[in-house]
């Protein structure tokens, strides 16, 4: 039986007439035999979890470089969280879960180590922009260089979640929001753990609106997205809780972002990445074979590997290359 044709049929009778339907896609690069048990952007969901990419992101640094402490937030904690906010939004607005979870557990996947800071020092060798890497990502680099031949709207969904990118779909521009929910709420959470902030520091004129802790915050900036959108062609927030988001993303920045003692060894990241570019640059035959074959240039070539790495095997392969080893006959 092909049980994925009751799924469909859900998303016809359930769905608002604004969501993406799955059997609506624009499908896939190349033509794969339909699944009998999933529709096509649940196997890209599926496909996203089990590649290498989404593993790597468990080391890759959100805004604290190597924190000493369990409780920190990750690339990939930051992407659940992402992907749980996307979802309550999608459900209470009856869209598509499946294609929203895939977008939002695939929109960092082009990532560099060491989060922004090793983002800026790429950028400054060659354009690099993770959200276009990401794309890269899935059509190119996984499965052995062969790409991971996702929908047309998952993809749609990673290049354009940040920037001045429109998603083409209310489902990625739920998880263009639930972004920066989850990174201005958990990064908050973060500084406050790091003693860099206390609750006391976040201006009144904020939390008054938004609410005085993580959870309250999240909660209302949800419940302002779903009341704001519902039953609308576009995804928003009220004046009011847009005004008071920006203007808490804008203190993030002037507080935690930029210049704090989170990120004072942010300099070292990107020279270690500096490093380990002009190296590789050097020395082609240090970059797999797989990757040397393909029809790109050099420097978008050595971006892709360098990107790909986490924060401790970027350490591990610095160390390796440029750190003095005591002789040993």
């Amino acid at each position: 039986m092909n049980y994925a044709y009751y799924r469909y049929e859900f998303e016809d009778k359930f769905l608002s007439k604004h969501a993406c339907k799955s059997k609506d896609t624009r499908g896939r690069e190349k033509h794969i035999e339909p699944c009998a048990l999933r529709t096509e952007f649940a196997r890209d969901r599926d496909r996203i979890i089990h590649c290498k990419s989404f593993r790597r992101l468990k080391h890759k640094t959100q805004v604290f470089l190597s924190p000493e402490g369990d409780h920190y937030r990750t690339r990939l904690t930051h992407t659940l969280e992402v992907s749980q906010i996307a979802r309550t939004i999608s459900r209470a607005l009856r869209l598509n879960e499946d294609l929203t979870e895939a977008i939002a557990l695939g929109h960092d996947l082009g990532h560099t180590p060491f989060g922004h800071s090793g983002e800026a020092a790429l950028n400054e060798k060659y354009h690099f922009d993770h959200a276009e890497q990401g794309l890269r990502v899935v059509e190119v680099l996984e499965y052995d260089f062969k790409g991971m031949n996702l929908t047309w709207e998952v993809r749609d969904g990673i290049r354009n979640h940040s920037g001045g990118g429109k998603p083409a779909t209310l489902e990625g521009a739920v998880v263009k929001l639930a972004d920066r929910i989850a990174y201005i709420n958990h990064d908050i959470d973060d500084a406050i753990r790091g003693k860099i902030l206390t609750g006391a520091d976040i201006p009144a004129e904020f939390t008054g609106v938004l609410g005085l802790n993580h959870g309250v915050r999240i909660n209302n900036m949800i419940t302002d997205v779903v009341r704001e959108s519902f039953g609308r062609p576009e995804i928003t927030m009220s004046a009011v809780f847009k005004k008071a988001s920006d203007g808490l993303r804008g203190f993030m920045f002037e507080r935690v972002y930029c210049g704090s003692l989170a990120k004072a060894e942010e300099h070292k990241a990107k020279e270690l990445l500096n490093s380990l570019y002009g190296m590789f640059m050097n020395d082609t035959s240090k970059l797999p074979a797989g990757l040397l074959a393909l029809g790109a240039p050099l420097e978008q070539k050595v971006c892709d590997y360098v990107a790909a790495m986490s924060d401790r095997y970027a350490i591990h392969v610095f160390e390796e290359h440029f750190t003095p080893k005591g002789w040993n006959k």
